[in-house]
């Protein structure tokens, strides 16, 4: 599968801390290992529901450093209990087509398409799984994101910090991370350029995001 400088960003950026970590759709188990390197102290699982993908991020996390840490769980979110734990952050890269032409690809569908987990399912499997203090980490397009920020506010989770990304500054926003918790405070907004006007050269804010993730930096 391949890996998104978006989902790479979304790694870098979340706020990592606490104990517990959840990683929901994990794919090549990339958001997990990135909170396990970020956050040495973390027990991390990961939620996968493909089981091409579930083999991939198995083998990924077996052959990383943080093995021990990162706990894969092979199928849907709307059934993982974690044994009665709530989790201190929670990771979400989620699908977010709707009306999409689709791919002969079952795999791409699952990746990209809502109809294994449609927002309404994941919102309120992120309910029954947060702690009352916790964060949830989301990223998703403008559109996606207004319409998940609305359903997630009349479940009482509320957006506090969000990055913009933009390819570069001359292009439109194309992804939002937000952060979301049960308390009600102002938002923070940030916006980060991956690439100067050119289009090649990485600006310097993406550098120093990616630094401890990117080999090429």
């Amino acid at each position: 599968m391949k890996v998104c400088t978006d989902a790479c960003v979304l790694g870098a950026y979340a706020n990592v801390a606490g104990d517990r970590i959840l990683d929901i759709g994990t794919g090549t188990g990339l958001l997990a290992l990135m909170a396990a390197q970020r956050n040495a102290e973390a027990s991390i699982d990961a939620v996968e529901i493909d089981a091409n993908a579930f083999e991939q991020a198995t083998g990924n996390v077996t052959a990383s450093p943080f093995a021990d840490r990162v706990q894969l769980w092979k199928g849907r979110i709307q059934e993982f209990s974690g044994n009665g734990t709530l989790f201190d952050r929670i990771l979400t890269n989620p699908p977010f087509y709707t009306n999409h032409l689709r791919s002969p690809d079952v795999a791409v569908n699952r990746a990209l398409h809502t109809d294994e987990l449609p927002v309404e399912k994941l919102i309120t499997a992120v309910s029954r799984l947060l702690q009352p203090d916790g964060q949830w980490w989301v990223l998703l397009p403008p559109y996606e994101t207004l319409k998940l920020t609305e359903m997630a506010q009349k479940a009482s989770l509320y957006p506090f910090q969000q990055l913009a990304l933009k390819h570069h500054a001359n292009k439109p926003v194309f992804r939002f991370i937000t952060g979301f918790s049960y308390q009600k405070n102002s938002l923070s907004e940030e916006t980060l350029d991956i690439y100067e006007t050119d289009g090649r050269t990485y600006t310097t804010a993406f550098r120093d995001l990616l630094r401890d993730f990117y080999l090429i930096f």
